[in-house]
């Protein structure tokens, strides 16, 4: 759990520990025992003391699902929103604080949120017309996953709470799972619709909430602590080669089905031919470069989730399970069910 300046570009990612401290505050809250937690995941005084140090996604989400088998709050996620700091975003967090507008903190947030979280299934992003944040798409949806999305907006929403004073900051809010039968809960807590089964995870400021001026709004300090973000972003990417960069960006484009060269060239804002040559002059090809961040993600899903074999084939973007387990029996000489056996034996 220490900081690097190279993402885990073949796995399924890390976040802070600063989040993890929320999901604390919110089980102590919840009168859980936060030491049994602490013990059973490793979780020192001085780790959680750490700015900088991490946690692997999966690890995170097994933790969360601990904390809610403790408490036996299924929507413990609203609890973390709700205890949630600007400060517990880091420095983008603070930045955030001081931003002009609303609409500004939350690009703030967004923009560098890198810098407290990596995940393999993509990035979050802001739609200023629309005046909505969303959270990208975590599926398939289980046990594990779902306290992530409720902690993200409610944890967006909180903030804006902070910087405003208001309670009553939001239009909307769309839920990407379905319903877990808490819908009141949910709407009394965002204080608006509250829409389960949606085809995105976001949330939608009500229009004079987005103009308003934040508290804490600075424009001389907002401008330092961005320029601060900046330094730390361009020092995240530091050395990323273009291959790097183009698995970053490939691994959200696997789900469901098998990405172009097309695509990842869009997404890089190049040509197919200008990436192939990048590509080709770092020793590999996009055939190898796809080949190759599918054999180490499902290494990942095996050991790390509890995603069926069907989902994770949906995943990395193959046509069907077949396919994957080919794929797979190629990779390692045996076959992932056989794997996952071997995994759940050690």
């Amino acid at each position: 759990m220490t900081k690097t300046n190279k993402p885990k570009q073949n796995g399924l990612g890390d976040i802070s520990l600063l989040y993890v401290l929320v999901l604390l505050r919110a089980t102590e809250a919840e009168g859980g025992d936060t030491n049994t937690l602490k013990t059973q995941y490793h979780l020192s005084d001085s780790a959680l003391a750490s700015p900088d140090a991490r946690i692997s996604i999966p690890r995170f989400m097994r933790l969360g699902h601990a904390a809610i088998t403790l408490t036996g709050n299924k929507a413990l996620g609203l609890r973390m929103g709700a205890l949630t700091r600007p400060i517990d975003a880091g420095i983008a967090g603070v930045a955030a604080e001081t931003g002009p507008t609303i609409g500004q903190a939350l690009a703030t947030l967004i923009r560098y949120a890198l810098l407290s979280s990596q995940n393999s299934r993509g990035e979050s992003t802001l739609s200023p017309e629309q005046r909505t944040a969303r959270f990208y798409s975590i599926r398939p949806y289980n046990r594990y996953n779902c306290f992530v999305v409720d902690s993200i907006l409610a944890a967006w929403t909180q903030m804006v709470r902070h910087m405003t004073g208001r309670y009553d900051v939001l239009e909307q809010v769309r839920i990407e799972y379905p319903s877990i039968g808490l819908d009141e809960v949910f709407e009394s807590w965002f204080r608006c619709p509250v829409e389960f089964g949606a085809t995105e995870n976001s949330i939608r400021l009500k229009a004079s909430v987005w103009e308003q001026v934040p508290f804490q709004a600075h424009e001389g300090m907002h401008e330092k602590l961005t320029n601060g973000c900046e330094q730390e972003l361009k020092q995240l990417r530091k050395g990323w080669s273009v291959a790097d960069r183009a698995r970053y960006l490939m691994t959200p484009l696997l789900k469901g089905e098998t990405p172009t060269l097309e695509a990842l060239a869009t997404r890089l804002g190049t040509t197919p031919w200008t990436l192939q040559r990048q590509l080709a002059s770092e020793g590999t090809g996009f055939r190898q470069l796809l080949d190759d961040t599918r054999k180490q993600l499902a290494q990942d899903y095996l050991q790390e989730t509890g995603s069926s074999l069907s989902e994770i084939a949906w995943l990395l973007g193959f046509a069907n399970p077949p396919a994957f387990h080919k794929a797979y029996q190629r990779w390692h000489g045996v076959s992932p069910g056989e794997r996952r056996k071997q995994i759940q034996g050690m």
